[in-house]
């Protein structure tokens, strides 16, 4: 289908306003649909158009795009509009649970519609850069007919059919990104207590991420194996180090809760009898039990 096919944009926070303006950008004809409807000024400006209810929104095309705060929203939003979602394509860019997109997957489908999960790696800003990336998940040949237009707001990665898949993997984002943040802010905490700024340890800050993609490959396929040979690293030498960590910031009158997790979980795994495994071990620890 061409790339400049029309779409229906329902949910106008900073990220749906991000979508309908890349979509308007690339000669898209947009339809849009908010709770709060003085959202949508600056879009119908441009040329949008901003339906009078969700049902009209539905109805105007075969593509509906939602960027709402979860599913429970869907179903607020899209209850009244129940009986005419047979034969559109809704693609659900609203974050939430994996089990959550299955059962919301299955109320549209239940109702004659297709339903896509998505899920978005990147803020507002990232819409319309293709190197920005969207996961997809749901029935391929919905995918493939409207693919041209979600390539408009980012880059796809097609996951599967399985509709929580695409929920899964942006959640994987998500347990490492909020840990990452906190640790910074932590960074940034302990920093200012020794008489230094953000922007004084920013460079240091990003040399650390940046030496990541090498841990992470490096153990990737350890993990998969079942590798936890204390050849390269010890637990035992971890736990020392995130002490340390722990003392430094507990000196500095920081606050040390984040770090006492960190502790915790290094200790555990040495009470599980991996002293001398690598600390890659606390996997085991954090594993679904069998």
């Amino acid at each position: 289908m061409s790339s400049n096919q029309s779409v229906t944009v329902i949910g106008l926070g900073p990220m749906g306003q991000a979508m309908a303006d890349a979509f308007l950008d690339n000669g898209h004809e947009v339809t849009l649909w908010n709770r709060t409807a003085s959202r949508a000024d600056a879009l119908v400006a441009r040329g949008a158009v901003l339906a009078k209810s969700v049902e009209d929104a539905v109805q105007a095309n075969e593509l509906v795009v939602l960027s709402l705060t979860d599913y429970d929203a869907m179903y607020a939003v899209l209850e009244p509009a129940a009986d005419v979602l047979k034969g559109h394509v809704f693609v659900n860019l609203s974050s939430d649970t994996p089990e959550k997109t299955r059962a919301g997957s299955r109320w549209v489908t239940e109702r004659g519609g297709a339903h896509l999960t998505g899920g978005v790696t990147v803020p507002p800003a990232g819409i319309g850069k293709p190197e920005s990336k969207t996961f997809y998940s749901g029935p391929r040949a919905a995918f493939d007919r409207h693919r041209g237009s979600l390539e408009v707001l980012t880059g796809t990665d097609f996951r599967g059919e399985e509709p929580g898949l695409a929920a899964l993997m942006y959640q994987i984002g998500m347990a490492m990104f909020w840990p990452s943040m906190l640790s910074y802010w932590q960074a940034i905490a302990l920093a200012e207590a020794n008489g230094l700024k953000a922007a004084d340890i920013l460079s240091h800050a990003n040399d650390t991420m940046l030496a990541m993609p090498h841990f992470l490959g490096f153990y990737a396929g350890r993990i998969d194996a079942g590798n936890h040979e204390g050849d390269v690293d010890r637990l035992a030498m971890g736990l020392a180090s995130v002490e340390h960590v722990k003392h430094t910031i507990g000196d500095a009158g920081v606050d040390t809760s984040f770090q006492s997790a960190v502790v915790d979980l290094f200790r555990r795994a040495m009470d599980a009898g991996h002293a001398a495994d690598s600390f890659s071990s606390i996997v085991e620890l954090l594993r679904k039990p069998a």
